[in-house]
């Protein structure tokens, strides 16, 4: 008797030879998914001075306050000099504490375990053990971001008791900005800073002006209006859209609200920590035929908190960008 193999036998068996490969590129695939994404408009990050890892103060433009800064040169305890440049430290991989030990020890789980035929639906085939392994990666994806979660609650300082505050409206009707004096905000060594209409004059405009440059890649007027340290997180993730061939095309930037956090002062060195709230419309564009591959044409909302640092007397540099 002649043994003939069922219809579809030879489909199985080549994608059970090439399984390691395509499980390989599964997880190369999710990754970049994930890493274009997060390179959307200016990177969050930076430096906050000597509050750096504390949050600032809720407002009615970010009641929910703002996410942890995760790529900054300022080590916990450590307050660096204002300014000072240094190799970007963030990614998913670099996230502090519980969050980077589940992603990386997951993730190397998941793949191993499909390169040697032990995946979560290995007893069913090799397209099976693709499709198990893209819900490996989901399942990760949600146990990690629970373990982020847990780890801001557990390092979140905590009140000792309702902070007294008093809101001002600035009367000039173009303006969506609005300060708060922070009645117990002080920290030891900080003192408060008095922040005026043109200070958030100066704000307003530096919103639009770097989120502008950003869009057309112009690293003189970003250099010019930021930090060295946030200019360098710009340019590297610039770099990464352009080998990707990829520009994240930004216009019509408009600040819809806004208010005033915080201000304070270290030696002569002073910040203002704002919440924004603002419309723009931002498309991620191919570089070589002009293809919008993600956006659009009308106008998106997003909502974050930046602060800026001048010298006593000068003029105002964006230092961190956080969201909300």
């Amino acid at each position: 008797m002649v043994w003939r193999p069922e219809p579809g036998f030879e489909g199985v068996a080549m994608i059970r030879r090439f399984r390691p490969l395509l499980a390989l590129l599964a997880v190369v695939t999710a990754l970049v998914m994930l890493a274009a994404h997060a390179d959307a408009r200016p990177s969050s990050g930076g430096s906050r001075g000597s509050r750096t890892f504390s949050a600032p103060a809720s407002t009615n433009t970010a009641p929910r306050g703002a996410a942890p800064i995760e790529r900054s040169m300022t080590q916990p305890g450590r307050p660096a000099a204002v300014g000072q440049a240094s190799a970007p430290a963030g990614g998913f991989f670099n996230r502090p504490g519980l969050l980077g030990g589940l992603a990386a020890g997951f993730i190397g789980a998941g793949l191993f375990g499909m390169l040697f035929g032990h995946g979560m639906f290995s007893n069913m085939g090799g397209l099976a053990s693709i499709l198990g392994l893209i819900l490996q990666i989901g399942l990760i994806v949600i146990v990690a971001r629970l373990a982020w979660a847990w780890w801001q609650r557990r390092n979140q300082p905590a009140l000792a008791g309702p902070m007294p505050r008093q809101m001002h409206e600035y009367g000039d009707p173009r303006s969506g900005l609005s300060a708060t004096t922070m009645g117990n905000a002080t920290m030891p060594g900080n003192e408060d800073v008095a922040i005026v209409k043109q200070d958030y004059d100066a704000f307003e405009t530096l919103l639009g002006e770097i989120q502008t440059a950003y869009g057309a890649e112009d690293l003189g007027a970003l250099r010019a209006r930021a930090t060295p340290e946030m200019f360098s997180y710009f340019s590297d993730d610039l770099a990464k859209n352009a080998s990707r061939g990829l520009v994240n095309k930004i216009s019509g930037v408009k600040l819809l609200q806004g208010d005033l956090s915080e201000a304070w002062s270290e030696g002569a060195t002073e910040f203002a920590t704002l919440a924004m709230r603002f419309s723009l419309i931002d498309q991620t564009v191919e570089r070589a035929s002009g293809r919008v591959v993600e956006g659009g044409v009308s106008p998106v909302e997003a909502t974050e908190l930046w602060t800026f640092m001048r010298a006593r007397g000068g003029e105002w540099l964006l230092s961190a960008i956080q969201q909300t």
